[in-house]
């Protein structure tokens, strides 16, 4: 049955993940995934998960930049053992928290589920996701077997379209 009034479950980002405790006043070493790292604090509010998936709401975390990475305080933690008890949380953001990209930009999350199609038009499936290996960035594609692609533009990844939710990749299906 359709409910009309039921929204669609909203389309979470991971943003970041916290180390452990940063001194003895409860602040925590935050992981930051944005760019530049300090940007996380400008999307809030947080949903921070544990490894159980149980999910709760921070609104208000501040920090900064030091030269070993970024410092937080989260709401509610006051010292060392809170923020201990902190380590391992992801923080994760609603999509769209995110700014829009630039023309011709794009956030790896929104190639995920996208058809992934090589110059042949053999399908290979749909985007699982993205990793960077230093090296370079590598499109995962998973379809009757997982495929990873190096995400080298125009070398390998040809073409994204956003509106026929297609990639195109110049790739040997065998590989």
């Amino acid at each position: 049955m359709n409910d009309p009034t039921r929204q669609p479950p909203r389309r979470m980002i991971q943003v970041g993940k916290v180390h452990g405790a940063f001194g003895v006043r409860g602040e925590v070493k935050l992981e930051s995934f944005t760019e530049p790292r300090s940007a996380i604090f400008r999307y809030q509010p947080w949903v921070l998960r544990d490894a159980r998936g149980i999910e709760r709401e921070c609104e208000g975390a501040k920090g900064r930049e030091t030269p070993k990475g970024v410092v937080a305080t989260l709401p509610g933690v006051e010292d060392r053992d809170g923020a201990e008890a902190a380590r391992g949380l992801e923080v994760f953001v609603p999509r769209e928290a995110l700014p829009p990209p630039k023309p011709g930009e794009y956030y790896w999350v929104d190639l995920e589920g996208l058809r992934v199609r090589n110059v042949e038009g053999v399908d290979f499936g749909v985007v699982s996701h993205l990793f960077s290996t230093g090296a370079n960035d590598v499109l995962v594609a998973q379809g009757d077997r997982e495929r990873m692609v190096p995400f080298v533009v125009p070398d390998y990844i040809v073409s994204i379209d956003f509106d026929t939710a297609l990639v195109t990749v110049d790739w040997d299906p065998d590989f």
